[in-house]
């Protein structure tokens, strides 16, 4: 029911999750009434392996989450996440207000052992084709240096999981690159990085190194991360506004952009936020997947397959024992 479209965007894109993996079965949580109606004109003779959980409740994009956690206990996010925790559903997907989402898993479904605090990570495309696994982008506006060593693990076990990279390189975001700089909490990070048995470190990194670095995972507070990526986004919608000013000018501008157009249209695709939604709130004792609240129909799409392979790849299990190996190690 989230989101800025909710149903309108949320079911096609399950019905096309459904259409792509032969073995996923998708609860839809929500208010029935207004599901069946939808899900009615695009599947009038329904779907085996879709159905609906009936929700009264929804939690509005500006919602408290201290509201939404303790006033609506029968809402379609809190409902959704019930399921997680009494083994109904094997992962959550919701494109709702993302501060209830985190309090109420948080309060439902514990974090992990060994974890404080989850985080929220998401996947940045890299101009060398890869990809980079960013956290925390917006869970915890104040952390230690135990908190981002914590990140720095989490990141990494995804990273191996997920990309099948042995030995995932993790990076701190910084104001420079110098070991001199940045505060003491970055610094204390550092150390203890460099301590960890298991991580491989590889230094600091600074903010244009975002996309273009040659690291796996960067790891930063929620504060500074939920910044960054909002000046990212900020950045691409201005680079596209002149980039359309420019090319309507006048004829002559009209007419490069029809030659170039094919070449725009593989930079569109390259980047486009839609293949890389879904971000993993990560460290909860169950898979729960943020879908942005303004994705298409693809988008949520591709947050609800973010959810099977990391279901499919046994992310919870992996992160359980490896947290534990590692903190291990760190401790001898």
């Amino acid at each position: 029911m989230g989101g800025d479209h909710g149903p309108k965007v949320t079911l096609p894109a399950a019905i096309r999750a459904l259409k792509e993996f032969s073995d996923l079965q998708i609860i839809l949580v929500g208010q029935q009434p207004v599901l069946e109606r939808y899900l009615k004109k695009l599947l009038p003779k329904g779907h085996a392996r879709l159905s609906i959980r009936h929700a009264s409740e929804t939690v509005a994009m500006d919602e408290l989450p201290s509201q939404a956690l303790r006033g609506k206990k029968d809402s379609s996010m809190r409902v959704s996440i019930n399921l997680v925790k009494f083994n109904e559903a094997d992962a959550c997907v919701s494109a709702g207000n993302t501060g209830a989402l985190m309090a109420t898993a948080r309060f439902v479904l514990k974090t992990l052992p060994g974890i404080d605090r989850p985080a929220i990570m998401s996947v940045m495309p890299r101009t060398d084709g890869g990809v980079t696994r960013m956290l925390d982008l917006g869970a915890n506006v104040d952390c230690t240096a135990e908190h981002l060593l914590q990140f720095s693990i989490m990141g990494t076990v995804l990273a191996r999981a997920l990309c099948g990279i042995e030995k995932p390189t993790a990076a701190l975001l910084n104001v420079g690159t110098e070991e001199i700089k940045g505060n003491e909490q970055v610094k204390k990070a550092a150390e203890l990085l460099q301590q960890c048995k298991d991580i491989n470190y590889v230094g600091y990194a600074e903010g244009g190194d975002a996309l273009i670095g040659n690291f796996d995972v960067l790891v930063t507070d929620g504060f500074t991360g939920n910044i960054a990526l909002k000046a990212m986004e900020g950045a691409a919608k201005t680079f596209k506004f002149f980039m359309i000013r420019g090319f309507k000018r006048n004829w002559l501008t009209k007419l490069a952009y029809l030659i170039i157009y094919p070449v725009m249209l593989s930079i569109k695709k390259s980047v486009d936020p839609d293949n890389y939604n879904g971000a993993t709130l990560l460290g909860l004792n169950g898979i729960v997947i943020k879908s942005h609240g303004g994705a298409k129909v693809f988008g949520f799409y591709h947050a609800i397959t973010e959810a099977y392979y990391e279901l499919d790849k046994g992310v919870i299990s992996l992160l359980t024992s490896e947290i534990s190996k590692i903190l291990t190690l760190n401790e001898g």
